[in-house]
C-alpha cells in the first residue's frame, strides 16, 4: 500500500499532524491542506467543509481517505451546540463519503471517531455501571437537552458514527470504512511552540495537575499515547482489517489510567524541577471508572499501547523544553 495516495483532513491538529508524519514515514503520498510543502505532500483547498460537494475536487485520484477534521471544544454556548458543533461533525463526515462515491480508485475511508461515540455520556462521565466498552459498542443518537459543551461534543461523535453506518447501509459503496476511536489522547504536541499550545486539549488532563491545577470534575480512566492514536490510523488502512471495523485506542488494560499517578511519576523522573518549583506537582485530577476492552484492536493491529507513564513523560518533557529547562 505504501506509495498510494492518501487524502488527509484535519492534518493540522494534534492527532492529525502525527498521523500525517506516520503516513509519510510509511511511504504514502499525501494530499492535505494548509501545511508546508514536502516532496510527498500536495495540497487542496476546501473553503467550506459543509457546502454540497465540498470534497469533490479533493478526493479525485486518491486511493485512501483519512478523515480527522471535526469541530473540537472551542467555548461554544448552548445556542451554538447544534449548528457549530454537532451538524458540522455529521455533515463533514457524510459529505466526504458522498464525494468518495464517484471515485472508483478509493479503496477505504478511515474516520476518526472517539470512545465517546460508543457509550452514553452518563455512562462515561457520571455513572459507574460496569458496562464494558469495546470495538462493537454502539448507542442510538442522543435525545433531550444537552447540559454542557462536552456533552454536545460527545453527541456529535455519536451522530457522526451513526450517520456513517447508515450511509454504508443505504449506499453500499465500492469502498470500505474503518473507524478509529481514541480515548483521551496524551502526547507531545509537535505543532506547539508555546506552553499554551502544549497544554491545549486533552494534554491538560495529565499536565494540568503537574502545573498545580485541579480538574473541576473526575475524568474517565481512559488515555492513549499520541503515537498509538496516530499509528491506529495507519494500521486502519490494512486490507486485512474488514469493512465496518472499529479500532479502539486505550492504555492500561481494563484498569485503564489513574490520572493522579502523574504526580508520583513526575516526582520520580523530575525531582529537581519539582524541588525548584518549576513543576509545582500539586494539582488534583480525580479518576472516574470506565471498563474498556481493546483486546480485539490489539489482536488486529499488533499494537501494544504505551503506558500512562510514557504519556506523562512525553508531555512533561515537552513542557520543560518549551520553557528552556533541562529535563533531568
Amino acid at each position: 500500500m505504501a506509495g498510494n495516495t492518501v487524502l488527509i483532513t484535519g492534518g493540522n491538529g494534534h492527532v492529525g499532524f502525527k498521523v500525517l508524519v506516520k503516513l509519510l514515514e510509511a511511504g504514502y503520498t499525501l494530499r492535505a491542506a494548509a501545511l508546508d510543502p514536502k516532496s510527498k505532500l500536495s495540497f487542496v483547498i476546501v473553503p467550506d467543509l459543509l457546502a454540497p460537494g465540498a470534497y469533490d475536487e479533493a478526493v479525485k485520484d486518491v486511493d485512501y481517505i483519512i478523515h480527522l477534521a471535526s469541530p473540537i471544544l472551542s467555548g461554544f454556548t448552548e445556542d451554538q451546540f447544534e449548528i457549530q458543533l454537532i451538524q458540522p461533525a455529521v455533515k463533514g463526515t457524510t459529505g466526504i463519503l458522498y464525494s468518495a462515491l464517484s471515485i472508483l480508485s478509493i479503496k477505504r475511508v478511515v474516520i476518526t471517531s472517539s470512545i465517546v461515540a460508543q457509550m452514553s455520556f452518563s455512562d462515561i462521565f457520571m455513572e459507574e455501571t460496569g458496562k464494558v466498552l469495546n470495538e462493537a459498542s454502539r448507542i442510538s443518537d442522543p435525545t433531550g437537552p444537552v447540559a454542557n459543551e462536552f456533552e454536545a461534543y460527545s453527541n456529535s461523535k455519536v451522530r457522526a458514527l451513526n450517520a456513517t453506518e447508515q450511509f454504508m447501509t443505504k449506499e453500499k459503496p465500492h469502498f470500505s470504512v474503518v473507524h478509529v476511536h481514541p480515548s483521551f489522547v496524551i502526547g507531545a504536541n509537535e505543532l506547539a511552540t508555546t506552553v499554551d499550545g502544549d497544554q491545549h486539549g486533552t494534554n491538560k488532563t495529565a499536565l494540568g495537575q503537574v502545573l498545580g491545577f485541579d480538574m473541576p470534575f473526575p475524568v474517565p480512566n481512559a488515555s492513549v499515547h499520541l503515537d498509538d492514536a496516530a499509528e491506529l490510523h495507519v494500521k486502519a488502512l490494512d486490507p486485512k482489517i474488514h469493512n465496518g471495523q472499529s479500532l479502539v485506542g486505550n492504555s492500561g488494560g481494563r484498569e485503564g489510567t489513574t490520572w493522579g499517578n502523574a504526580i508520583e511519576i513526575v516526582q520520580r523522573h523530575f525531582p529537581k524541577a519539582v524541588k525548584n518549583g518549576v513543576l509545582p506537582n500539586s494539582g488534583v485530577t480525580l479518576t472516574k471508572k470506565v471498563v474498556i476492552d481493546v483486546s480485539e484492536t490489539e489482536k488486529l493491529t499488533g499494537i501494544k499501547f504505551k503506558s500512562y507513564e510514557e504519556q506523562v513523560l512525553s508531555v512533561v518533557e515537552q513542557y520543560l523544553g518549551l520553557i528552556g529547562v533541562e529535563a533531568a
